[in-house]
């Protein structure tokens, strides 16, 4: 008898193992096991050839409408081409020089067909499909019932390895299986009415109807759900043992100046996060906070005041941004806002005053140098960064608290990285700009605890948003220049966002993600600065920005952007956040479609951040009513970020939130769907928190399962990168 952990190679033999292997990485038994259908076909049904797309992997259940031979023109060789139905819509099967399968493949047939699906003269086709005829033709349910029970489960599959043959493996997997010992706590399991392990396993694969089959579904379903929850909380509680140095508030110091100077008050939502913080801070462990809020919401002055408090008590902040344009933007931001308290040391500063430093990849030898004997010597307070960062030169003298910019462009090694150059464990403030959805929250960040600002500060302007169809309407495009030029006119400044730096190959990194149903002919900076400046655009100051510049050339361009010495920036998403340009009040984003509805959103938050409203224009090739303009029409119709957070998760794939492919098969998130799955998650949340109050030493079971989720350092159950 096997067990999950016994080798696959003992139950289905070395040629198959290997093939299973190399398709999927599986090696043991509970690999494949965890391997689930996508679906059943039903004993008697014929699959719906009509939802068939090209390019996928598909396996149909039809019957064969037609077979015909015949010679290949101008060359040696015949094709057979078979037309197999299913009442309403037919498909083209191909064979190549194999005129003998006409033999078997007999009008009035059914069978399982399996292979990617093509077209040829705008005909869907399957070139070369497996497949497997169902023994006697004449009733069809009983021949299906005796090749797989009454539902036939379909699995995602591949051309080496279609979903019956992946079937007839898991079903000799299922015949050598031994009891599954079960990890979920009974009371648990009573609870919601779940099936054992082993029985939501076998009934998964090989169901007696389609409620036990869902049943088993949910039931893996809440365990991914409640091993997660588990093992973030467990985190959580990790964290809380153990020992940092608390930085309490100090009267007196820098972040009591700072607060009488500045120009403006904070938000009701400000002054409730800064008191949470204040609070984690004060404690003698590690605060571990997510600091999320709507573009513009003022989430750096409130990871300031934190920073500031560290400072008083001794210790340094170091600040991780993605970007060199990012980084350098704080920088201006942060000396901005400090004025005289940063600039410690020099001539005017004050008595109190620290210093904040810049430490990025591409910065000169001789400002390296100075920046890493700031931050060593500890005169920095505060250290701005890039990955530059994370380098085995950089030292701190008192690494007190590590501020995250952007979370999701950083993984959590490199979270780690920068935490091991501190004395004692930091607190840490991790910061997102993009909203996130309260399940997504818990699901992906559900170690951390999460402050929310939902408030605008006082005199930020509304941002106007319209969809530019150029198909449709060519001439609103001049218009979008020409209301460039009338608020340039008028002392206000400009964004223009293009997809490429240059034509060609799109720059990844520059780039959120590409969809289709738009032109081919992608805008790109280096293509539209000369375009505008000597055409719509020759009366306004114009100037490029993109990933490829040099630091000093993105530093000097943000600058004379800032000093009001360029009229209209024309970039790619390296400004999608940080970038603080009171004075800009338009954005103009070329082939809008191209981007994502979270990053369409943090872009035009780059415009109405002043006195002056905002205007985001979005330039499109996509028709009516397709998918893409549906994503735009859904931002332009709403300010609301964390409703258009959840738009943006419903139309991504579900891997750019959840757990990637990685080794073990136990640790996938495999049907573990955020949004879908919202009631399951937050239910799983709690009975994950009443086990660790029992105490995990009263389940046994559990605690090895989590042991083994946690020893699995090559792969992260969440792949926060």
């Amino acid at each position: 008898m096997a067990t999950l952990d016994s080798k696959l190679v003992g139950v289905l033999g070395d040629r198959t193992t290997k093939v299973l292997r190399d398709l999927f990485g599986y090696t043991t038994v509970g690999d494949l096991l965890h391997h689930y259908p996508r679906r059943y076909l039903v004993r008697g049904e014929l699959s719906n050839i009509s939802e068939l797309n090209e390019g996928d992997e598909v396996t149909i259940l039809a019957e064969i409408f037609s077979a015909s031979s015949r010679r290949l023109q101008g060359r040696k060789g015949n094709i057979l081409e078979v037309i197999v139905t299913d009442g309403s819509a037919k498909l083209s099967l191909t064979f190549f020089n194999q005129a003998w399968r006409e033999k078997e493949l007999k009008v009035g047939k059914q069978g399982l067909f399996a292979g990617k699906v093509g077209v040829f003269n705008g005909k869907r086709q399957l070139a070369h499909p497996d497949y497997e005829l169902i023994a006697d033709g004449n009733d069809v349910d009983a021949a299906v019932e005796g090749f797989a029970g009454k539902y036939l489960p379909m699995y995602p599959a591949s051309a080496k390895l279609p979903s019956w043959k992946i079937a007839q493996c898991i079903e000799l997997a299922i015949g050598a299986l031994d009891e599954v010992p079960d990890f979920l706590p009974e009371s648990i399991r009573e609870k919601y009415g779940y099936p054992t392990l082993h029985q939501a396993l076998v009934q998964l694969h090989n169901p007696v109807d389609l409620d036990t089959a869902e049943k088993a579904r949910q039931r893996i379903t809440f365990d991914e759900a409640f091993l997660l929850q588990l093992l973030l909380l467990t985190r959580r509680q990790e964290l809380k043992n153990l020992d940092a140095v608390a930085r309490p508030a100090c009267s007196g110091g820098l972040l009591d100046t700072f607060d009488a100077s500045l120009p403006f008050e904070l938000t009701a939502g400000q002054r409730e996060v800064a008191r949470e913080i204040a609070e984690d801070l004060a404690q003698p462990h590690p605060m571990h906070r997510l600091l999320q809020g709507e573009v513009g919401s003022g989430k750096t002055v409130v990871a300031l005041r934190a920073m500031l408090s560290v400072i008083d008590n001794g210790g340094q902040a170091a600040l991780l941004a993605p970007t060199e344009v990012l980084a350098a933007q704080h920088l201006r931001t942060i000396e901005k806002l400090l004025g005289p308290l940063s600039q410690g040391g020099m001539l005017g500063g004050s008595d109190i005053a620290t210093q904040v430093t810049l430490i990025t990849g591409s910065q000169s030898a001789a400002a390296r140098k100075d920046a890493l004997a700031l931050a060593a010597s500890g005169a920095a307070g505060i250290v701005i960064g890039t990955h530059a960062l994370l380098g085995e030169s950089v030292a701190f003298n008192d690494l007190g608290l590590i501020v995250v910019d952007e979370q999701h462009r950083f993984g959590v090694e490199q979270r780690d990285a920068l935490k091991s150059k501190a004395q004692n464990p930091p607190h840490l403030l991790v910061m997102t700009a993009t909203p996130i959805p309260r399940t997504v929250a818990m699901t992906v960040f559900g170690d951390l605890d999460v402050s929310t600002l939902r408030e605008l500060p006082l005199g930020r302007q509304p941002i106007t948003t319209h969809v530019i169809p150029v198909l449709e309407k060519p001439g609103f495009l001049e218009r979008a220049w020409e209301r460039i030029t009338e608020e340039v006119s008028q002392g206000h400044q400009a964004y223009i966002v293009a997809p490429r730096i240059s034509a060609g190959t799109p720059e990844d990194s520059d780039i959120d993600f590409l969809m289709g149903e738009s032109s081919t002919e992608i805008a790109s900076v280096e293509e539209l600065g000369p375009l505008l400046s000597g055409g719509a655009l020759k009366s306004v100051k114009v100037a490029p920005l993109h990933g490829r510049q040099s630091a000093e050339v993105k530093d000097a361009t943000m600058r004379a952007f800032t000093d009001k010495e360029i009229d209209v920036l024309i970039s790619t998403t390296v400004i999608e956040v940080g970038v603080d340009v009171p004075n800009a009040t338009v954005m103009v984003i070329m082939d809008a479609d191209r981007f994502g509805v979270s990053q369409l959103h943090q872009l035009r938050g780059r415009v109405g951040r002043g006195t002056s409203p905002g205007l985001c224009l979005l330039v499109t090739s996509a028709l009516a009513e397709t998918s893409a303009r549906e994503r735009l029409d859904a931002v332009a119709g709403t300010l609301d970020g964390f409703e258009l957070s959840r738009i943006d998760l419903e139309q991504r794939r579900e891997g750019d939130v959840l757990g990637v492919s990685q080794s073990g098969g136990r640790s996938h998130l495999r049907l573990l769907r955020v949004l879908r799955d919202e009631s399951m998650i937050e239910q799983a949340r709690e009975d994950a928190s009443r086990i660790l109050e029992i105490g995990l030493s009263q389940f046994p079971l559990l605690a090895t399962e989590l042991a083994e989720i946690q020893a699995d350092a090559a792969s992260e159950y969440i792949d926060k990168a």
